[in-house]
């Protein structure tokens, strides 16, 4: 059996994209830094997200029925650090639009996935989202990137 401390340490040497997932319930807007996420199928089209029970966003999502997942740029790790933190005010006028679909959708960021929840897992203290792909869109920037316990870029 391994230790939670060595699980950790193995996980982060994963580099891995880094996302923040967002929704709105009303006028109520909510999301976190997820760095659980990934793509499912193409037939339908599903990604989908783990998000910690304890999280503030968590029943939020359910709740709402659909999320956004902003994979960040280069240049955006003060956002990444803003929405997994418990500060209050996450979303600051003019950084972030509202799509069609009423989901909160992040400025600048490289891409952009609007899903539908299409099922909900159990998945230990974590639950999985998974999310039909309704809308989703993309840039030319380069990636922020998270590995061992730290911001990176592909340093082209």
């Amino acid at each position: 059996m391994i230790d939670e401390t060595l699980f950790r340490q193995v996980l982060g040497h994963f580099a891995s994209g880094v996302t923040v997932v967002t929704t709105a319930v009303g006028e109520r807007l909510v999301g976190l830094t997820v760095s659980s996420f990934t793509s499912l199928a193409l037939q339908p089209m599903l990604v989908l997200v783990c998000i910690d029970h304890q999280a503030g966003s968590h029943d939020l999502i359910a709740e709402a029925g659909q999320y956004a997942v902003n994979i960040l740029a280069e240049g955006q790790e003060y956002l990444s650090r803003r929405f997994a933190s418990e500060e209050a005010q996450k979303f600051i006028p003019d950084t972030f639009t509202r799509s069609p679909r009423g989901l909160p959708l992040l400025n600048g960021a490289l891409a952009q996935l609007e899903c539908r929840l299409h099922q909900r897992l159990p998945g230990g203290d974590h639950t999985i989202y998974i999310g039909e792909v309704v809308a989703a869109a993309c840039t030319d920037a380069s990636p922020l990137l998270y590995y061992r316990s730290g911001y990176h870029t592909l340093g082209r």
